[in-house]
């Protein structure tokens, strides 16, 4: 039963004033931030919806900015490869004008100084700079200079000339997710993009007595291969064969000893993880050995870089060496040239996958957006009419205050 007095209708007008400024404040709130949802408890539901949805622009924002990233990486990368194809096929076509026979000694002493600048333009384009400052072809080791050029004297040369170029780089890749659950994988490492042919290990010691003697693990290339006790050299040419990895392996016919080919153009990177099976078989140096060059000194190696190919014609040049240039020299190089077009085309289409996942992210970006729009934007037409009719009521409610406020409970007694 509720209990009537003078302060009755005070109460009840103050409590509905109070009520009608809430919702106002609510509304002006709702127009000021745009937003419909103020509070969770204004809509559980659709407010769980918004943080998904949100939470989901976010990510796609985000794949986005990855993937335009990893675009602009590809196009210098791919402008530096194109370049270097068109320093090799100058170099083919002294190649060839020196293969001929109609140059004298001389003739050719002077197409070596091309030659040599060429190398030298070559080494810079694989010691390229990105524009953050890291190396391009460096692998996961962008800090460091990924070709160290060596010099020495040169038969027919009177000054320093460059005899070896060697890879500090790594092999190691980089992710990069420019979907749900996808990743584009970058692999520039320079070693298997500046590489002329397939390099092949022969090793001379005995491996048919081997026999694995605890739980090892291996690495050819990156590829992490596992070893169980009593494995002998069959066991690990079929797991390494079967591994994936670019490398094919044999047993020699005639050493008995363990041959490892890559598949493609690219030098080979070998590692003990644990155990010492690879040091065993006498194919690399003991672990303190850095990979590539940890390969053991009773290993036949063959196979070089673009720089031995280009190193291997000048000095050819210089010593009038015509049967070289024309057979193994112009050889060498047109694999080399063949594994950069190769290389270049991986590039151009990691580049265009980056560009498809551009247009996929801004696709769902505006798909995301119109989620977001239905579950928390304000219907400004619904809110300005409320705020109309709110201010409608409360003066409404103060007029019949006014008049309220003139009577008492007396007035009713009479």
């Amino acid at each position: 039963m509720r209990r009537v007095s003078s302060a009755t209708a005070n109460n009840d007008i103050q409590y509905n004033l109070r009520l009608q400024e809430s919702r106002v404040n609510n509304l002006n709130n709702q127009l000021g931030s745009q937003n419909r949802l103020q509070q969770l408890r204004d809509d559980p539901l659709a407010a769980g919806h918004l943080v998904r949805y949100q939470s989901y622009a976010t990510r796609v924002e985000q794949f986005e900015k990855n993937a335009k990233i990893i675009s602009d990486d590809f196009t210098v990368a791919e402008g530096y490869v194109n370049q270097s194809v068109q320093i090799m096929q100058r170099v083919r076509e002294l190649a060839v004008n020196g293969a001929n026979g109609y140059y004298e000694k001389e003739d050719l002493r002077n197409m070596a100084v091309e030659v040599d600048e060429l190398l030298k333009e070559l080494i810079q384009n694989s010691n390229a700079i990105g524009p953050d400052g890291t190396r391009i072809f460096a692998g996961t080791r962008t800090s460091n200079i990924p070709f160290e050029a060596e010099t020495g004297y040169v038969k027919g040369s009177s000054e320093p000339l460059i005899t070896s170029v060697k890879y500090q780089g790594s092999i190691g890749t980089k992710e990069i997710e420019v979907d749900e659950q996808a990743r584009i994988s970058i692999d520039k490492s320079g070693n298997s993009i500046f590489w002329a042919e397939k390099q092949q290990l022969i090793s001379s010691a005995d491996a048919t007595s081997y026999s694995v003697q605890q739980e090892s693990k291996i690495a050819i290339n990156g590829q992490e291969i596992k070893l169980e006790p009593g494995d002998n050299v069959y066991s690990i040419i079929s797991k390494i064969n079967d591994s994936g990895t670019s490398v094919k392996a044999s047993l020699d016919p005639i050493t008995k000893g363990l041959n490892l080919e890559t598949t493609d153009s690219r030098q080979l990177w070998l590692e003990d993880i644990s155990g010492t099976t690879l040091t065993d078989l006498a194919i690399i140096k003991d672990s303190s050995q850095r990979p590539p060059y940890n390969i053991s000194d009773s290993v036949t190696v063959s196979g070089g870089s673009l720089f031995d190919s280009v190193i291997a014609l000048r000095d050819s040049m210089l010593s009038g060496d015509i049967e070289s240039i024309g057979g193994r020299v112009l050889g060498s190089i047109d694999n080399g040239i063949d594994n950069l077009l190769t290389r270049q085309a991986e590039i151009g289409s990691n580049y265009e996958r980056a560009q498809q996942s551009i247009a996929k992210a801004q696709t769902n970006q505006l798909g995301v957006t119109n989620m977001i729009a239905r579950e928390g934007d304000l219907d400004f037409t619904k809110a300005i009419t409320d705020m109309k009719m709110l201010e409608n009521v409360k003066q409404a409610t103060l007029s019949t205050a006014g008049r309220l406020y003139e009577s008492s409970l007396l007035n009713y007694m009479r």
